[in-house]
């Protein structure tokens, strides 16, 4: 039996749901204090707060994966005992993880439907029933054509995985009555965003709860009614978000201002480092850059404006067709990436996952892996001293583990984050190039890399800052430069930037460019 849609075939009366001074503790450590919170139907609910602040582990409590210490679900005006998974669901709530948990080899029909696949007497399960059942609820769900439901649960793109997710919430025998989302955008295009925002948007409509977990202020403004914020596991404040704005949530979420994450003052740049003249790869032209010891240098531009590549030729990752680069003075050997760690240029990634991070390994093997040869004794590494140089660099950039043997996917995005740059503060470069330092990450563990960008620069690193968040930029660089279509189109100083000079810049045609101030000739 799958479920109803149409609230003309299948009106229902208005959603009670919520929690009452829930509490949970984990031996010593209190993950929820006495949170009171409801989840009214036909709204949908953000959640918001760093990580560590609760989120996680209030869903959880929702769909029966934890126990409260203290405290009660409730609906429909009465406590609740959701001892397990089965319960919350038979319940009516459901969760969209964050990571979408799939079958590899076996079709998305069948992860669809998996534990509840049509049977048929004595012959496995009806494979006829199965393709009828699976082509309505596409239609009825608005996927056909974007999800081939033959497809093998491995062929899954990230974003086709998601929405695998959001039907197997969507359909069985018991009618949803919350449905939580977590980070659910991390992985979507612009257009698959609008296609679930229509989705949630119909849900809401129905009277549904929908409960919105993301760090993405702009998307929490665009969808929610209501904005629940937690902090040190209490709920520091519930606010209309048409009567809020994105500085009062911060200050729910840290207890301070947007402001105060800028800490930098005006510098003197030091020494020319980075001095990059006419480098030309398959995807960016003619680029002139410098970059100066202490200084802070942003790189701002649209999608495809070839930042990135230009931060991975350097890095030499992509291969470059012209131009020179020095260091200190000392040409860089463009394509050979272990010649530019040793001349003192590091690199940490946009994707960190996919490009910077073991994940299957501890933080100790991560942050060790480019020191590793002045490390070795006899061609043997020296694990003390791996250990050593693992905890100076944890505990200087706070970072939230168990241990240094902790692996590293099993912590937060922010966590991950100040891994790759304590790898990177181990090796002690003189040029270190962030490319989209803070993505997806929450707006704590931001203060936090700002302040470790702050302290670098104080020490006289020289870094090329990317990133497409202009209040960052204009917080935390002395110069920003603005590339177009693999050229650079202007630099503007500290006192003349703004978001709007900055835009006019990134959406210069080539002629505008061509005559920008600081543009490549």
């Amino acid at each position: 039996m799958t479920t109803a849609l149409h609230p003309a075939e299948h009106p229902h009366s208005p959603v009670s749901l919520g929690v009452a001074g829930l509490v949970k503790r984990f031996g010593a450590v209190q993950a929820l204090s006495g949170v009171t919170l409801d989840f009214p139907g036909g709204e949908v609910t953000a959640l918001m707060g760093e990580n560590g602040a609760g989120k996680s582990t209030l869903l959880k409590v929702l769909t029966g994966d934890h126990q409260p210490t203290e405290g009660h679900v409730v609906i429909d005006g009465e406590h609740v005992v959701l001892d397990s998974p089965a319960k919350a669901r038979a319940a009516g709530i459901r969760i969209i993880p964050q990571e979408p948990e799939i079958i590899p080899h076996i079709s998305v029909a069948e992860n669809v439907y998996a534990g509840a696949l049509p049977r048929r007497r004595g012959r496995g399960f009806d494979r006829a029933e199965l393709r009828r059942r699976i082509r309505a609820d596409l239609q009825r769900l608005g996927f056909d054509g974007v999800l081939d439901s033959a497809l093998l649960g491995s062929q899954l793109t990230p974003a086709q995985r998601q929405l695998v997710e959001i039907m197997r919430a969507l359909t069985g025998d018991s009618e949803p009555r919350l449905i939580a989302f977590d980070e659910p955008t991390s992985s979507l295009s612009e257009h698959e965003v609008d296609a679930l925002f229509t989705l949630i948007r119909r849900l809401r409509d129905q009277g549904i709860a929908i409960v919105y977990v993301s760090h993405r202020m702009q998307e929490i403004f665009q969808l929610a009614d209501r904005i629940a914020v937690l902090r040190d596991g209490g709920l520091a404040g519930v606010q209309d978000a048409a009567a809020t704005d994105e500085a009062a949530l911060v200050r729910l979420m840290v207890g301070r201002d947007l402001s105060a994450m800028f800490s930098r003052e005006r510098v003197t740049p030091g020494r020319l480092v980075l001095d990059v003249q006419g480098v030309t790869t398959d995807d960016v032209t003619g680029i002139d850059l410098q970059v100066h010891a202490g200084e802070v240098v942003g790189l701002a531009g649209l999608i495809g404006a070839g930042r990135s590549e230009l931060a991975l030729a350097l890095a030499g990752d992509l291969p470059v067709r012209s131009g020179t680069a020095t260091l200190d003075g000392v040409p860089l050997r463009f394509g050979s990436p272990g010649q530019v760690i040793r001349a003192g240029l590091g690199l940490a990634p946009e994707e960190r996952k996919a490009q910077a991070l073991f994940l299957q390994r501890s933080i100790r093997d991560n942050t060790a892996t480019v020191v590793l040869g002045r490390l070795r004794r006899f061609r043997f590494v020296r694990r003390a001293a791996e250990k050593k140089v693992a905890q100076e660099y944890v505990d200087r950039l706070r970072v939230r583990t168990p241990s240094i043997e902790h692996e590293v996917r099993k912590l937060s995005g922010g966590n991950q984050q100040k891994v790759v740059l304590a790898r990177w503060l181990a090796r002690k470069p003189k040029v270190l190039i962030l490319d989209e330092p803070t993505r997806g990450i929450d707006v704590g563990a931001k203060a936090e890399i700002y302040q470790i960008i702050a302290d670098l620069a104080e020490e006289g690193v020289a870094l090329l800052v990317i990133s497409s968040e202009l209040p960052e930029l204009l917080g935390l660089a002395d110069r920003v430069v603005v590339m177009q279509g693999g050229r650079i189109t202007g630099e503007l100083d500290r006192g003349e930037a703004t978001e709007e000079s900055i835009l006019a810049l990134a959406m210069a045609d080539d002629i505008v460019g061509a005559h920008a101030p600081g543009a490549s000739a």
